[in-house]
């Protein structure tokens, strides 16, 4: 039997559990992200984390993802992609336990490393399992949009979940809520998706190019991260950037001579997956880091409270979410480039019209206006972004693919944040008063104007990657 024989079992309808299942697969990547914010202060205080440790509960989970997303998408591809979820929910539930018994820092922040390792095993096997068991076209779309209406609305939730959890039951509790949700994941995994089948012996997995990858991938992300903290110049980035380099450089020759190359080249010419992966770059860098500024905001302008702070996210993840199904709606009338350029546009109004709200004495229904375009504008721009990644690729590329786009989204955050903390003139790290608004107005009009130039990228789609 050949290992493409069950991706013939198709689900029509993208509705019922298996869907159900996949979105929940989103929903505990993007809330295992975000959840830990808000129960920083009592990790540091618990386990005895410095103030300069503290960074790497989240750092080790973002590090781990970005650097084995690319490993951890073609492992679907070859090792199956129902295995490849049924190992990262149970990754995601044995690690999770293990956190929350944790006593030391370093135990936690490995914890949060293999937690990582099974997002990026999670992430590109769930994109790719809808991407082969629906059709391209309007099932797709749809099953895309409830996929991506679940990820975006867990980045969202996860605040307001950390912070009830922490008041009721302490910082344990954010891992321990994950044990029974991706114990349940990999058991519905493992009953409700086709059989991979026997592995085709006759494709390679590349371990040089797999291990340079990681490695270049993984060292990249981490200066990214430790960069704009600790200088550019300093000893330790300059070493880190210079192996990095050199390791993506002989994944590069690597890739050229190998017979089963980890990114196929072919991948290259696909003018809708590489415009998706810049698209999604630029998601994560824009839209993604528009909730850092906004909490500093509520909590450090108006004295929200966790739980108030995560309850003003409430409004954007519910649009985000109409966002994500007017999308699918919109592909079909207007086609992929026409719903990314508008997405951004509308992103990039929102983003504006917030700047211009923020005062010492607003109200939070002076912010709405921004708070609907953008949150409309990040739901359309999310789905039409992995409908144009997996449009047009064929079914054994599908996880490389969705790893591909995925890993740009990682790096496009870390850098994308960065660069707006630095042109705020470094908002979060005790400022206050009118320089703290300032800094805050600065990043989103930022943001605004990376959105609207960030519109004209989708114009180099193919027009036959539209549904």
């Amino acid at each position: 039997m050949s290992v493409k024989q069950p991706e013939t079992a198709r689900i029509r309808k993208p509705s019922g559990l298996p869907l159900f299942v996949l979105a929940l697969g989103q929903l505990v990547i993007s809330l295992d992200y975000n959840i830990v914010y808000v129960a920083l202060p009592g990790i540091g205080a618990g386990l005895g984390f410095s103030d300069h440790d503290l960074q790497w509960v989240v750092s080790a989970y973002v590090v781990a993802t970005g650097g084995f997303l690319l490993l951890g998408g073609r492992a679907a591809d070859l090792l199956g992609r129902r295995r490849t979820f049924v190992l990262a929910a149970l990754l995601y539930a044995g690690s999770s336990l293990v956190g929350g018994l944790s006593t030391t820092p370093g135990a936690l922040i490995a914890v949060r490393g293999v937690q990582g390792v099974g997002g990026s095993l999670l992430f590109p096997a769930t994109l790719s399992l809808i991407n082969t068991l629906y059709d391209e076209g309007p099932d797709r779309n749809r099953a895309l949009a409830v996929w991506g209406a679940a990820g975006a609305g867990g980045l969202c939730f996860g605040s307001l979940l950390g912070g009830v959890l922490v008041e009721a039951f302490g910082w344990p509790s954010v891992f321990f809520v994950n044990v029974p949700v991706a114990g349940a994941l990999a058991v519905a995994g493992r009953l409700l998706f086709p059989a991979d089948g026997p592995r085709d012996r006759s494709r390679r997995f590349d371990a040089a190019g797999a291990l340079s990858a990681t490695g270049g991938v993984t060292l990249l992300v981490f200066l990214l991260i430790r960069a704009p903290a600790e200088g550019w110049g300093t000893p330790t980035a300059l070493a880190v950037a210079t192996l990095s380099l050199g390791l993506l450089t002989l994944f590069a020759v690597v890739e050229r001579r190998s017979r089963d190359p980890l990114v196929p080249t072919r991948l290259f010419a696909h003018r809708g997956l590489l415009t998706a992966t810049g698209t999604a770059a630029l998601f994560s860098a824009t839209f993604g880091s528009v909730p850092y500024f906004l909490t500093l905001y509520f909590q450090t302008v108006h004295g929200y409270s966790a739980v108030a702070t995560g309850f003003a996210f409430l409004g954007p993840a519910v649009l985000v979410a109409v966002g994500t199904q007017a999308g699918e709606r919109a592909v079909s009338a207007f086609g992929v480039r026409r719903l990314l350029v508008g997405g951004m546009a509308l992103g990039a109004a929102g983003a504006a019209a917030l700047g211009l709200a923020l005062t010492s004495d607003g109200s939070y229904t002076a912010l709405l206006p921004g708070i609907v375009l953008l949150g409309l504008g990040q739901g359309a721009t999310w789905t039409g972004t992995w409908i144009a990644a997996s449009a047009g690729v064929a079914p054994h590329d599908q996880g490389i693919a969705s790893g591909l786009a995925s890993t740009t989204l990682q790096a496009g955050g870390a850098v994308g944040l960065a660069v707006l903390v630095a042109l705020s003139g470094g908002a979060g790290q005790n400022a206050t008063g009118a320089g703290l608004l300032d800094g805050l107005r600065t990043a989103l009009f930022a943001t605004a104007g990376a959105l609207g130039c960030g519109a004209l990228l989708p114009l180099a789609l193919r027009r036959s990657t539209a549904p």
